[in-house]
């Protein structure tokens, strides 16, 4: 029964680490899906924006802007750079917008971040 244990925590502690690392690793991906501000995304269960200058008004309000996938996945746009900027700026043109985003995809308890390397509209 001991050996049984110790060879389980001898794994562990041998495979335990490499799991860990290939689960945080970013993944380049291309996603598809609508501009909106968070807290709609959330809040009102949309499926795309009810309009743009209605993105643009959250966004401007300090809503921090998301891309909701076709899929109804969420993707929080971050910045890579220290320190980390706002990306709100950068997605206020796509506002209410179908996009087309191409970036490295982070997960982190069930949360979903994008930092975005091209966006276009779609």
């Amino acid at each position: 029964m001991r050996l049984i244990r110790f060879l389980r925590l001898a794994v562990f502690i041998a495979v335990g680490p490499g799991l860990v690392i290939a689960r945080s690793a970013p993944e380049l991906q291309t996603i598809r899906g609508y501009v909106l501000d968070s807290a709609c995304a959330f809040t009102k269960n949309l499926k795309k924006p009810i309009s743009a200058a209605c993105a643009i008004a959250c966004a401007k309000a300090g809503s921090p802007l998301v891309i909701l996938a076709d899929d109804g996945t969420i993707y929080w746009p971050i910045s890579d750079t220290t320190p980390a900027q706002g990306q709100n700026s950068r997605l206020l043109p796509y506002a209410g917008k179908r996009v087309m985003v191409i970036g490295k995809v982070y997960k982190k308890g069930g949360s979903r971040a994008i930092v975005i390397q091209k966006i276009r509209v779609d």
